[in-house]
C-alpha cells in the first residue's frame, strides 16, 4: 500500500478528520451517559463519509485506475511452451 497514493487526497483526509471528530464526540458523550450527544456524534461520523464522497465526486479524490482487458492479462501471463 505504500507504493500507491491510497488515502493521500484532500477528500480522504477531510472525511477521516470529520469522522474522527464525530467518534471523539460520541465517545465522550457515551462516558457522560448522554444518549442524545452520543447519537449526535454518530451523525457527525456519517457526515464525514458523506463529505469525503462529495469531495471525491468533485475531483479531489484519487483517480480510478484503468483496468486492463482480460485478453491482455492472459497474454502477458502466458508461459512459453518448451520445445
Amino acid at each position: 500500500m505504500a507504493g500507491t497514493s491510497h488515502g493521500h487526497t484532500p477528500a480522504a483526509w477531510t472525511g477521516v478528520v470529520i469522522a474522527f471528530i464525530g467518534f471523539c464526540v460520541s465517545g465522550a458523550f457515551m462516558v457522560l451517559a448522554n444518549p442524545l450527544g452520543f447519537w449526535a456524534g454518530l451523525v457527525v461520523v456519517a457526515l464525514g463519509g458523506v463529505v469525503g464522497l462529495a469531495m471525491r465526486a468533485a475531483g479531489m479524490g484519487a483517480p480510478k485506475a484503468a483496468h486492463r482487458d482480460l485478453a491482455e492479462v492472459i497474454a502477458a501471463n502466458r508461459v512459453p511452451a518448451k520445445v
